[in-house]
């Protein structure tokens, strides 16, 4: 029994957060992947990104696919650094509700993970397992100075952090 939570506590890992609840962001908000004007790939690996920084316009809809090549788990999350230092309390906070229960990190999934009492909308995030793959599509409505990240704790501190810049 403890084996299926597990694996269905994993499947739902791996799905993107699209669903959140709609919120937009000051620089955009999720889109349908049939929206995309254009695809990235981002291959995320244990403490880098692949590549380093990426550029989108104002207006333009991107559709992110994103490969966790790692040996950890890895979080796709765009935000600027004040959302970034709020999430990297959030995902401490919630690694200690689930430590309590007896899961370790692998086994977070943020689709269950108490967002409303944070104030955080998991539609900028992608939590991925080693050898996941997943999709995040967003369209950029206005320039603003964000970045995408990994909030694993210590995983941003670390570096595992570039800038997006809107144009």
């Amino acid at each position: 029994m403890k084996r299926l939570f597990i694996a269905a506590a994993l499947a739902l890992v791996s799905l993107p957060t699209l669903a959140g609840t709609g919120k937009s962001f000051s620089f955009g908000e999720p889109a349908p992947a049939a929206k995309a004007t254009r695809t990235v790939e981002v291959v995320l690996k244990d403490i880098a990104f692949e590549p380093r920084s990426l550029q989108v316009e104002a207006g333009e809809t991107v559709r992110f696919v994103l490969i966790n090549e790692g040996k950890l788990p890895h979080e796709f999350n765009l935000g600027d650094k004040a959302m970034h230092a709020q999430h990297q309390k959030e995902m401490i906070s919630m690694q200690g509700k689930l430590f309590t229960a007896g899961m370790n990190h692998e086994g977070m999934d943020h689709g269950q993970m108490d967002h409303g009492a944070h104030g955080h909308d998991a539609a900028n995030t992608v939590l991925l397992q080693p050898g996941q793959r997943a999709e995040l599509t967003w369209t950029f409505r206005q320039s603003a100075p964000i970045e995408f990240a990994c909030n694993v704790p210590g995983h941003y501190q670390a570096g595992m952090v570039g800038p997006l810049t809107i144009e």
